[in-house]
């Protein structure tokens, strides 16, 4: 059963590949907000996922952030989420992301519990209309 207050963590080194440039979200070699983005669904997903039922995940729906300073390539980031709210397969997570220096982005995800098989086969649905 999922608890509030169960914690995630995940980090990297930006490289080349997790810039603005590369994602085309931007001309710069700093981190991407996209990149961030996915660094903070990662950790929510992965936070939970050990304590969900076999067959059974996450699938994110809504993602409200900030992203709040740059972070160049070679520095390491890392974000840390908070679950704060189980409604039923409803899952509110605060995801909160960090450089060397402090702070660079903030956010409030959402994500709901899903049987993987049947969520993947109602999509590969969608291919046959």
């Amino acid at each position: 059963m999922l608890e509030v207050g169960l914690k995630g963590y995940q980090e990297f080194v930006v490289e080349k590949k997790d810039t603005a440039k590369v994602h085309k979200s931007g001309t710069l070699d700093v981190l991407a907000t996209p990149a961030m983005v996915a660094l903070m669904e990662e950790t929510a997903w992965k936070s939970v996922a050990d304590q969900l039922e076999p067959e059974m995940g996450t699938v994110g729906t809504s993602l409200n952030i900030k992203h709040l300073a740059p972070t160049p390539v070679g520095m390491k980031v890392w974000c840390e989420s908070l679950l704060n709210e189980v409604d039923g397969r409803k899952l509110v997570f605060s995801v909160d992301v960090f450089d060397e220096t402090g702070k660079v982005g903030e956010g409030i995800h959402e994500r709901f519990i899903i049987e993987e098989e049947k969520f993947q086969n109602k999509a590969d649905k969608k291919k046959e209309k």
